[in-house]
C-alpha cells in the first residue's frame, strides 16, 4: 500500500529542488519584453529576473512542466546519467567547479532517485518464499520444540509425587508438538503450512521468546509490540526510510571529510556533492540489481555477484576524478570509504529504527 503523503512529499521535494535549476522553456510565443518585470528580452530568458521569454498557455506544456518539475525530464538528464555511471569523478568535479548548465543538480538527482526507488518498492511484486526458506523455518521450529520436550522431561523428573501427573501431561503435549514439527521438516507441503518468516517472528513475539534490552523500558515494549505484526512494522520502517533518506547526506559528509582532513582546497560543499552523486548511483545500482534478483536464474545470480564489485570500483573512480588523486591515494581512500560507508549506514539504520518505532 502506498503512503500518499510520502508520494506527495517526494513530489514537493522534487519541485523544491527544481528551483535550484534554470527553467527550460522552449516552445511558445516569444515576447520582446519580460512578462514579469517588463525588461526588454534578447534571448530565451530575461537577463534581469531570469523569467522565460516564452509564454506557454497550452495543456501540453502543463504536462511538460509537471515532468520537468517533478522528474527533471529534459536533455540534461541524458547527459548526467551516463556521466554518473561511467565518469562519476568528472561529473562531480565539473559541478563543484561551476560547470552546471549541462547537468542535473546532485540534489535533484538524489530526490528523483529516492522517489523512483520508493515507487518501485511499493508496486513491485513480493518475492516468493523459497523451499529453502520454508525448510529453515521448519527446522528452527523443530529445534524449539525439542527444547520444550527436554525442559518438560526435567520438570517431570524433578516434580514431587503430587505434581507428577500434571508434569506427565505437559510432557505428552510437548512431545506431540515436537512430532508435528518433525513431520514438517522435509515435507514441502507441510512446511508451507508454517507460513513465512513473518508468521514465525510474530509467533515468537507473542510467546515473549524475543526480548529487547535497549535501556529504555517503553522502547522495549514498543519493539515487542511491533514485532507481533512484522508486516506492519516492515511497512512503517519502509516509510520512515523513505521520508528520512536525506539523513544519509549529513551523516556521510563528515566521514568523507575525514579522508581529506589534512588536504587543503576541499570544502564541505565539495564533499556534499560527492555524497549526493554517490548515493544516487548506489540507489540506481540497488534498484537494477533488485530487478534482476527478482527475475532469478542466471541474471539474478550475475547481478548479485557483480553488485558488490561495482560499488568499490565506482567509489575509486569517483574519488580519483573528483579530487584529482593518484591511483594509490585513491585506492587507500576507497578502502577507508567502504568502512566509513558501513559505519554511516549503521548510524542511519539506528536512526531509522528509533524514528520508526520510538
Amino acid at each position: 500500500m502506498v503512503d500518499l503523503d510520502s508520494v506527495g512529499g517526494a513530489a514537493t521535494g522534487g519541485l523544491i529542488a527544481s528551483q535550484f535549476e534554470k527553467p527550460a522553456g522552449q516552445a511558445g510565443e516569444h515576447a520582446t519584453a519580460c512578462a514579469d518585470c517588463g525588461t526588454p528580452t534578447i534571448g530565451r530568458f530575461c537577463h534581469n529576473c531570469g523569467n522565460p521569454a516564452h509564454v506557454h498557455r497550452t495543456l501540453l506544456h502543463l504536462g511538460e512542466e509537471l515532468l520537468h518539475g517533478v522528474m527533471h525530464f529534459d536533455s540534461r538528464a541524458w547527459r548526467t546519467l551516463p556521466a554518473l555511471i561511467f565518469r562519476p569523478g568528472r561529473l562531480t568535479r565539473e559541478w563543484v567547479h561551476g560547470k552546471r548548465t549541462r547537468y542535473v543538480s546532485p540534489l535533484a538527482m538524489f530526490l528523483f532517485t529516492v522517489f523512483v526507488m520508493f515507487m518501485a518498492l511499493s508496486y513491485g511484486p513480493e518475492p516468493k518464499e523459497s523451499a529453502v526458506g520454508r525448510q529453515a523455518v521448519a527446522t528452527a521450529d523443530l529445534a524449539r520444540k525439542n527444547s520444550d520436550v527436554a525442559q518438560a522431561r526435567r520438570e517431570l523428573n524433578e516434580a514431587p509425587p503430587a505434581g507428577r501427573k500434571t508434569a506427565a501431561v505437559v510432557l505428552a503435549l510437548a512431545e506431540a508438538e515436537r512430532d508435528k514439527a518433525a513431520a514438517r521438516v522435509g515435507d514441502k507441503l507441510k512446511a508451507a503450512e508454517m507460513g513465512g518468516w513473518k508468521e514465525a517472528l510474530a509467533a515468537e513475539a507473542r510467546r515473549n521468546d524475543l526480548t529487547f534490552n535497549t535501556g529504555d523500558r517503553k522502547l522495549d515494549e514498543k519493539l515487542q509490540h511491533k514485532l507481533e505484526n512484522p508486516e506492519l512494522a516492515l511497512y512503517k520502517l519502509q516509510q520512515t526510510f523513505y521520508k528520512f533518506s536525506f539523513l544519509l547526506v549529513p551523516i556521510s559528509i563528515p566521514f568523507v571529510a575525514l579522508l581529506f582532513l589534512w588536504k587543503r582546497g576541499h570544502t564541505a560543499y565539495d564533499h556534499g556533492v560527492f555524497v549526493l552523486y554517490s548515493l544516487t548511483f548506489m540507489s540506481l545500482l540497488m534498484m537494477v540489481a533488485a530487478v534482476f534478483v527478482r527475475v532469478g536464474g542466471f541474471p539474478g545470480a550475475l547481478a548479485a555477484g557483480l553488485a558488490p564489485l561495482i560499488v568499490p570500483a565506482h567509489m575509486y573512480y569517483q574519488l580519483q576524478g573528483a579530487y584529482g588523486l593518484g591511483w594509490f591515494s585513491a585506492l587507500w581512500r576507497t578502502a577507508l570509504l567502504l568502512v566509513f560507508s558501513l559505519a554511516a549506514l549503521v548510524v542511519f539504520l539506528l536512526a531509522i529504527l528509533w524514528l520508526g518505532f520510538a
